[in-house]
């Protein structure tokens, strides 16, 4: 996955509950760092999630593999 931080940032235009946004300012929160953090993580969740289910049948595979043949380099493990 592609580093997200440190990114220039673009201005957008966002439409919000008028009700949350207020209490959101009058709060004191930063809405920018906010939506900007809370949309990296969504981000985050849903490219893992996929990638998961793309990537389903090869871990499958390595996983049966394992508990079949075991880890590849357990005779040097000193635990």
């Amino acid at each position: 996955m592609r580093h997200l931080d440190n990114a220039p940032k673009k201005a957008t235009n966002l439409s919000l509950n008028s009700k949350v946004l207020e209490m959101a300012r009058e709060m004191g929160m930063n809405i920018s760092q906010t939506v900007d953090e809370l949309l990296a993580a969504e981000v985050k969740r849903r490219y893992w999630e996929r990638w998961n289910e793309e990537n389903k049948e090869a871990v499958a595979a390595y996983n049966a593999r394992i508990a079949k043949e075991g880890l590849p380099l357990a005779k040097y493990r000193s635990f």
